[in-house]
């Protein structure tokens, strides 16, 4: 199983875009709210690599999964109708 983490401070691409970020002994303020920095639940919380999810999971912890889908030639090389002076120029109806 995927092991899925939440975006923090602590990551080094976690962003505030008031920039307001200060890192005092361990801890992360944000002096635009005077108080301890939310993380991802802060408005204003984007991370540099794009990848903060809406849910606040980070995009960097997933590993992206591709479904493949098999198609036969048959249903790839379709004949398509043409129209117009196209139709003339080429002297066909269908092309496949």
């Amino acid at each position: 199983m995927v092991e899925v983490k939440k975006c923090s401070p602590q990551c080094e691409f976690f962003r505030c875009s008031q920039k307001a970020l200060q890192r005092k002994s361990g801890k992360i303020y944000c002096k635009f709210a005077d108080d301890v920095c939310k993380g991802y639940t802060c408005k204003y919380a984007f991370c540099a690599r794009n990848r903060l999810l809406p849910d606040g999971v980070c995009g960097l912890t997933l590993k992206r999964t591709t479904n493949r889908i098999e198609i036969p030639p048959e249903e790839v090389i379709k004949g398509f109708k043409v129209k117009g002076k196209l139709q003339k120029k080429i002297r066909e109806k269908e092309i496949f």
